[in-house]
C-alpha cells in the first residue's frame, strides 16, 4: 500500500476511496499526534517556548473543522467529529468556509489543530481530509508519516488526550473573525470603491464570504457560481474554467472578473475584455505593489519551476530577485518560511502573502489585487500587461520515465534545445510525482518555435523510454 497522504491531504473518490470509517480512524490518530508530545515537538514547537502551553495543558484539546459545500461532506465531517470527540477532543464547526479561513481560525482561535473537507479544484466525487497544525500551519510529511503509522491503532499508552469525550459546539459565527481580518490587510476602509466587479464563486466554499468581502471593501459585485447544491462545485465555472466568467465580464460591462476555485485558496482574474490573467501576471502586480512601497522582504518573490519566463524577465527589470523551488505550494511554503520571504506563488493562483496568511488565499489574493489596480488607476488590461508572457508548450509523455531521465541520449537533445533558444527560452523535464510520465515544458520567443523544440524533446522522451 502507498502512502495515504498525498501532496495536499488525502483524496479520493467520496465514498470509494474515502469512507465514513477511513475519516472517523484518521481522525482519531490525527488527534493522537497533534495533541500529544510528538505533535508539540514538531508542529507547534516544544512546550517550553510555547507561552500558551500551560493553559492548553489544563483544556481538553481543541481543533476546528471546515468544509466546502459537496454532498459527501456531511458524512465525512461527521466522521471527523466523531473520531475527534471520542478522542476527547473539543470540536467547533466552522460550517463551510474556504480552506485558507480554517487556517486563520485555526490561529486565531487557538486551536490545537484544524481540518479542512475538501478536493479544491477536483469534480464533485472527489473529496479530501487535510490538516493544520497549531498556528494554521500545513503539516510536514514527518508529521503525516506518524499520523499513518497511528492510524487504526487505537489510543496508546501516554497518550495526551483526555479519556473524558470531546463537546462539539456550532461555530460558524467565528467566520465573520476571517472576513474582518481579510479587510483589515487592506488598510484603508473601501480600496475597491469604483470597481465594478464580477466574481465566480465555482459553487464553492466561498460562495457568501467571497462576494461579502468585496462588497465591504467598496466594490459593486455581481456574483455568479454561488448556489450550490452539493454536486455542482468546480462544473464548468471557477478559476478552472474562466469561459463563465468572461462572458458574464462582457455581458454586465464590469471593470474587472475574479474566480476562486472550490476551496478558495486560488484566484484568478479576467480584464474587461474577458481576457485571462494568470498567476504570474497577478503575482507581477502584487510584488510590484509591495516593492514600490518598500515592504517586499528581501526584495524577493518565490517561485516554482513552472513560473512563466516572462516573469522572470518582468522581476528582472524591476530590480526584484526571485527564488525557483520544486512545483508544489508546500515547497513555496517552506522556501518563504526558511528564506524570510512575504510573497510568492504558482501560475495556478495559489499565491501566499505571508505577512497576512500561512496559506494561498484566493480571497486575499484577489482583494489585494483589485486594491493595487484601483490604487494605481490603471484598467486590469494594463496590468496584465506588465508582464509579458512567453509562449509555453507543455508534453506528458508516458512511459518508464526512469529509464528516460537516466538516458545520456536525453540529456544531450535538452542541451542542444537550450542552445538553440540561447536566453530567449527555457527548457524543463521533469518526471512526474504522481504518474508515469515525464512533462515537458518549453518556452520560447513565439510559438511555433517552441511547438518545434518540445515535439523534438518528446520524440526524444519516447526514444529514451524505449531504451
Amino acid at each position: 500500500m502507498g502512502r495515504l497522504f498525498g501532496t495536499d491531504g488525502v483524496r479520493g473518490v467520496a465514498g470509494k476511496d474515502l469512507t465514513a470509517r477511513l475519516a472517523t480512524d484518521l481522525a482519531a490518530a490525527a488527534a493522537g499526534v497533534l495533541t500529544g508530545a510528538q505533535g508539540d515537538e514538531r508542529v507547534g514547537g516544544p512546550a517550553g517556548d510555547d507561552p500558551g502551553a500551560r493553559e492548553r495543558a489544563a483544556r481538553r484539546p481543541v481543533a476546528v473543522i471546515g468544509r466546502d459545500p459537496r454532498a459527501s461532506g456531511d458524512f465525512l465531517e461527521a466522521g471527523v467529529v466523531a473520531g475527534l470527540a471520542s478522542n476527547g477532543v473539543d470540536v467547533l464547526r466552522l460550517g463551510v468556509i474556504p480552506t485558507p479561513g480554517v487556517a486563520y481560525l485555526t490561529k486565531a482561535l487557538d486551536a490545537d489543530f484544524g481540518v479542512v473537507l475538501s478536493a479544491s479544484h477536483n469534480p464533485a466525487d472527489d473529496n479530501g481530509i487535510k490538516f493544520f497544525g497549531r498556528g494554521g500551519v500545513k503539516l510536514p510529511d514527518e508529521v503525516e508519516d506518524l499520523i499513518e503509522d497511528r492510524l487504526g491503532k487505537g489510543r496508546q499508552p501516554g497518550d495526551k488526550t483526555r479519556m473524558a469525550f470531546g463537546r462539539v459546539t456550532d461555530a460558524q459565527p467565528k467566520q465573520e473573525l476571517y472576513l474582518d481580518h481579510l479587510l483589515a490587510t487592506l488598510g484603508t476602509p473601501t480600496p475597491l470603491a469604483g470597481l465594478r466587479v464580477v466574481v465566480d464563486c465555482a459553487h464553492g466554499a466561498a460562495y457568501s464570504i467571497g462576494p461579502r468581502a468585496l462588497v465591504r471593501a467598496g466594490a459593486e459585485v455581481i456574483t455568479i457560481g454561488a448556489a450550490p447544491d452539493g454536486d455542482n462545485i468546480n462544473s464548468g465555472c471557477g478559476s478552472t474554467a474562466l469561459g463563465t466568467l468572461s462572458a458574464a465580464v462582457t455581458e454586465h460591462g464590469a471593470d474587472v472578473g475574479i474566480a476562486f476555485d472550490g476551496d478558495a485558496d486560488r484566484c484568478l482574474a479576467v480584464d474587461a475584455d474577458g481576457e485571462p490573467l494568470d498567476g504570474d501576471q497577478i503575482l507581477t502586480v502584487l510584488a510590484s505593489e509591495l516593492h514600490d512601497n518598500g515592504h517586499l522582504a528581501r526584495n524577493t518573490v518565490v517561485v516554482t519551476v513552472m513560473s512563466n519566463l516572462g516573469f522572470r524577465v518582468a522581476m528582472r527589470e524591476s530590480g526584484i530577485e526571485v527564488v525557483e523551488t520544486p512545483v508544489g505550494d508546500k515547497y513555496v511554503y517552506a522556501a518563504m518560511r526558511d528564506g524570510g520571504y512575504v510573497l510568492g506563488g504558482e501560475q495556478s493562483g495559489h499565491i501566499i502573502q505571508f505577512e497576512h496568511a500561512s496559506t494561498g488565499d484566493g480571497l486575499l489574493t484577489g482583494l489585494h489585487l483589485l486594491a493595487a489596480v484601483n490604487r494605481r488607476g490603471i484598467p486590469m488590461s494594463a496590468a496584465a500587461k506588465m508582464m509579458t508572457k512567453y509562449p509555453q508548450v507543455l508534453l506528458n509523455i508516458r512511459g518508464d520515465k526512469a529509464r528516460a531521465m537516466a538516458a545520456p541520449a536525453l540529456a544531450e537533445a535538452v542541451t542542444r534545445a537550450e542552445n538553440r533558444l540561447g536566453d530567449t527560452g527555457r527548457v524543463l523535464l521533469r518526471p512526474s510525482g504522481t504518474e508515469p510520465a515525464i512533462r515537458v515544458m518549453v518556452e520560447a520567443p513565439n510559438r511555433p518555435l517552441a511547438e518545434r523544440i518540445a515535439a523534438d524533446l518528446a520524440d526524444a522522451v519516447r526514444a529514451a523510454m524505449a531504451g
